[in-house]
């Protein structure tokens, strides 16, 4: 399969084409020598060697040939033969230019098609690089061709398919502008209370609460149920979807009791079908929110009935042990925490086929406990096991950031540094294209690597690092929490191990200032911060005999024989 001629996209990537002259008429008189109408910059040689075949054979024979290869592959795409429908809209793409000009709407559908049969052919980026050009192309026409239909559909389409091409590689954070665009083109064309623009308020909310943006989730999530109320009655279980969603955007929120209100609204619908697949999880999400209201007994009378009415190795069986354990837990009863743990991990085990994104869920829980409860080996190796299950598998790179990140976090804090540098760097990354470059988990993950770096001695590294995390945790947390604080005090031990002691130095005049306006509560904290400050001092002065930081040991003096 060849890929897709990125000469092809240039177009819509590149920066001079923000500046958009007006588009060519249809067919506009021949040009003087001097000027040329404005075309995408490739050619028909660009896309093949040999010249392009003839229009396929069912297309009508006074149908132009670009519009006949554009057709010929939507039908191909319509039936899933998304191998040929790439090598025909490739076909089209040169002979649309020349008949429509490079910033049209048939230009747009072919590069649409490419991008969409691309990325299902396994080829992610050449697809998102076509999808990005088309979403161009339609956006520069859209504000020309206000009202149009069909405008709105493709551009809708467009950035719909690149959201999805983007999620699928792990960008989570860019797709749901996409998303959020395909939504305003299709507000524009549907009708109000449509059951599509209902899906699509859904699609967008779910997306803004995927990269944990709750605030904008929420206004998009009750328009999507209002229109789902109104076409399928709040007895539906297309309702009923929706209030799940709402009650993990309220939870999101901190509004745990609104979000257990839409959970007994959701079980009162699936309760009298006999959904028990989805009652059963709907009864463990209310037993989570019951446990953050405090209201473990009643949890666990819940998990109870979860387990009384699954099957006995089914995954939502396996997940309300999970559950119990992390309530049993909180308790302090260790022991019969364990024991729970040991039956949810039999049950997904003995399973041949399983759900990664639950299964993942349930490891992850279960890894966390045995962490919580000192048992570091036993973590680590059920936290491989989850990116096992993960592998291959579409849309969760937002899962195997974090369980990357907490796998580095562990091994740097048992001592095995170099084996936590790889797991955190490929958390940076995924965290940071899963939830965007200001997210507080990648602040802390960030720190970690600025820690490891700075005990393998690579303090230029260190430094940048930790000064990446120190803005968005400040930023998050503000500048006298403790992990701000906490922050400036490891960039003033980094400079100071640097020898940089005036950067030290400021820094830890900040950790000073910071718990000085904390109070009476932080005067342990504050006299260690002077004494590390006097310390540093005697650094700077050249002392042999001082420590900085705490965590150093003091250079023994030369003895003389």
């Amino acid at each position: 399969m060849r890929r897709l001629p990125k000469s092809l996209l240039l177009a819509c990537l590149s920066r001079p084409l923000r500046v958009r002259p007006p588009l060519p008429p249809l067919h506009p008189p021949p040009p003087p020598h001097h000027a040329r109408p404005r075309r995408l910059p490739f050619s028909t040689q660009t896309l093949t060697r040999a010249p392009p075949p003839p229009p396929p054979p069912d297309a009508a024979a006074a149908k132009p040939a670009g519009l006949a290869f554009l057709e010929a592959a939507e039908l191909h795409e319509s039936e899933g033969d998304h191998r040929k429908a790439l090598d025909l809209a490739l076909r089209a793409i040169a002979p649309l230019q020349d008949s429509h000009g490079g910033w049209s709407l048939p230009v747009a559908r072919a590069l649409r098609l490419a991008g969409a049969a691309a990325s299902r052919v396994g080829l992610a980026g050449d697809g998102i690089e076509s999808l990005g050009a088309a979403a161009e192309i339609v956006d520069y026409l859209a504000p020309a061709r206000r009202g149009e239909h069909e405008v709105a559909a493709v551009g809708a389409a467009v950035h719909e398919q690149l959201a999805r091409a983007k999620m699928a590689v792990g960008r989570r954070w860019d797709a749901v502008g996409d998303l959020r665009r395909a939504l305003e083109l299709r507000s524009g064309c549907l009708d109000e209370g449509s059951a599509e623009l209902g899906d699509a308020y859904r699609d967008v909310a779910e997306a803004y609460a995927g990269v944990l943006d709750f605030d904008k989730a929420l206004s998009l999530c009750l328009k999507a149920l209002g229109i789902a109320e109104a076409r399928f009655g709040v007895d539906s279980t297309e309702v009923a979807k929706v209030r799940r969603l709402l009650a993990v955007i309220y939870t999101g929120l901190g509004r745990h009791v609104d979000a257990l209100e839409q959970i007994e609204l959701a079980k009162m619908v699936y309760e009298p079908l006999g959904l028990n697949v989805e009652l059963s999880q709907v009864e463990i999400d209310g037993a989570n929110i019951r446990t953050l209201l405090g209201r473990s007994e009643e949890a666990l009378n819940d998990l109870k009935r979860v387990m009384k009415r699954a099957d006995k190795v089914s995954e939502e069986r396996a997940l309300a042990y999970v559950t119990m354990a992390k309530i049993l837990s909180s308790q302090e009863r260790i022991g019969d925490a364990k024991r729970c743990l040991e039956i949810a991990h039999g049950i997904i085990d003995t399973k041949d086929s399983v759900n990664p994104g639950r299964i993942s869920e349930a490891y992850a829980e279960i890894s966390m406990l045995h962490e919580s409860m000192g048992e570091f080996e036993t973590s680590l190796s059920l936290m491989k096991k989850t990116l096992a299950v993960l592998e291959g598998a579409k849309d969760m790179q937002h899962v195997e950031g974090s369980i990357s990140a907490r796998m580095g976090w562990i091994l740097l804090h048992t001592g095995r540094v170099a084996e936590a540098v790889p797991y955190l760097e490929t958390a940076v990354d995924k965290l940071r294209n899963c939830f965007g470059p200001q997210h507080f988990g990648l602040g802390f993950t960030y720190k970690h690597l600025g820690e490891a770096y700075l005990q393998m001695d690579k303090h230029e590294s260190a430094v940048k690092f930790l000064t990446l995390a120190k803005g968005i945790i400040h930023a998050t947390f503000g500048p006298t929490h403790e992990d701000s604080i906490d922050m400036n005090q490891s960039l003033a031990n980094a400079y100071g191990l640097m020898g940089r002691y005036k950067l030290a130095m400021d820094f830890q005049e900040q950790v000073i200032d910071a718990y000085k306006s904390c109070g009476t509560d932080s005067s342990d904290d504050l006299r260690e911060a002077y004494r590390l400050r006097e310390q540093l001092k005697m650094k700077a002065k050249g002392l042999r005999h001082a420590v900085f930081p705490a965590n150093s040991l003091p250079v023994l003096p030369e003895h003389n024989d």
